[in-house]
């Protein structure tokens, strides 16, 4: 049984070929010094990763339409998949932004720097390539001193999805990173394990009704507390393959293992984990007894197998879910499993940002007991 915190050694072979150039990728500290050899990268125009409080992420300056696509290259990202441009300062919104209602202005002052990400319509000295052709721009202010320091030293607004491949799970150390861009980018700085785990709310302050195009640590809960109503986007909850994104994570599978993931869950109540759940993993499991299962403390000892990594010790418990979600599916590669099964997570304050991510890289495959 793996009770996965996402802690994993350093990898020193940085010399990895990604294809058509291998690049020697520096593994940097947090130092002031190593974050300056990061920003001197980023303004020759090239690639770095670098901690967040959410995931790490894969910058380059945000207003080169070249760095914009070294980033699409070096992740295998769809072009018409915005990126998001991260800032150091709120007054940098007006640079970006070509207006800022005072719902947006409402939603920085509380929370910010923070994993929320706003989108508004852009100024075009913001290329259409770091925003995947839209007129809107995604702009965040993150609370890692790292990033904010490289955001400062580099003087460069950095365009920053998650620094995985695409597909792949988010990353959230520096050897996940390692893992997927060493040979393709300058250089990662390592912070550690972040804290949060996934990847920012996204909401849209582009129409009437400001609109959720990705779930996160800022709930719809506590977005409404600012700025009263606000909407889901209903592609979050059946996602149109034909639509063209609107944020990151809206339109292709994600955060996926090897394996095939599957989620089981209680048809009538999917937020319980019931004993037709139980049985029905089990049943599987004696299918494939290679399969492996994601669970917590609460009902692990329940299912005949010890391929079993925990996410916590409590379904309710969602932070810590979060913070090991990613973690967790990248040692289902490390252990081979072909099959993997989770159970539904949909508990707590972060159980709807956890299951939008559960279901993409799941690619939606659920098995609902009677």
């Amino acid at each position: 049984m793996e009770d996965y915190n996402s802690n994993n050694n350093s990898n020193n072979n940085l010399n990895i070929n990604s294809g058509n150039e291998t690049i020697n990728t520096l593994l940097l500290s947090q130092s002031p010094e190593d974050i300056g050899i990061a920003a001197e990268i980023l303004k020759s125009g090239g690639l770095v990763a670098f901690p967040t409080e959410t995931v790490y992420g894969l910058g380059g300056d945000g207003l080169s339409a070249e760095a914009a696509g070294k980033i699409y290259a070096a992740k295998g990202r769809p072009s018409d998949n915005p990126l998001i441009v991260h800032i150091a300062d709120v007054s940098d919104v007006e640079k970006l932004a070509a207006s800022i209602p005072d719902k947006a202005r409402a939603l920085m002052e509380a929370f910010w720097p923070g994993p929320l990400t706003i989108i508004l319509p852009k100024k075009s000295l913001v290329p259409d390539t770091t925003t995947g052709g839209l007129a809107t721009v995604a702009i965040r202010m993150p609370s890692h001193p790292a990033a904010l320091e490289l955001i400062r030293q580099s003087g460069v607004y950095i365009a920053a999805p998650s620094a995985n491949t695409s597909g792949r799970p988010s990353p959230t150390t520096a050897q996940h990173v390692m893992e997927d861009m060493a040979g393709r980018i300058g250089a990662v700085i390592d912070g550690g394990p972040v804290g949060i785990g996934i990847e920012s709310t996204i909401v849209s302050l582009t129409g009437d009704i400001p609109t959720i195009l990705r779930p996160g640590f800022i709930t719809k809960q506590m977005l409404e507390a600012i700025i009263g109503q606000v909407h889901i986007d209903p592609a979050l909850i059946k996602p149109d393959p034909n639509i063209r994104p609107q944020a990151p994570g809206m339109k292709y599978t994600h955060y996926s293992p090897k394996g095939q993931l599957t989620i089981v869950e209680d048809s009538n109540n999917p937020e319980i984990i019931s004993q037709n759940v139980i049985d029905k993993i089990n049943s599987l499991i004696e299918q494939n007894p290679d399969t492996v299962v994601l669970t917590t403390g609460q009902t692990a000892d329940k299912y005949n197998t010890d391929r079993i990594i925990l996410l916590g010790e409590d379904h309710q418990k969602s932070s810590t879910v979060a913070s090991r979600l990613y973690a967790a599916l990248r040692k289902c590669d490390e252990m081979g499993a072909q099959y993997i099964l989770s159970e539904n997570f949909s508990q707590g304050e972060l159980g709807g940002a956890i299951m939008n991510r559960l279901l993409r890289a799941a690619g939606h495959k659920v098995i609902r007991t009677p």
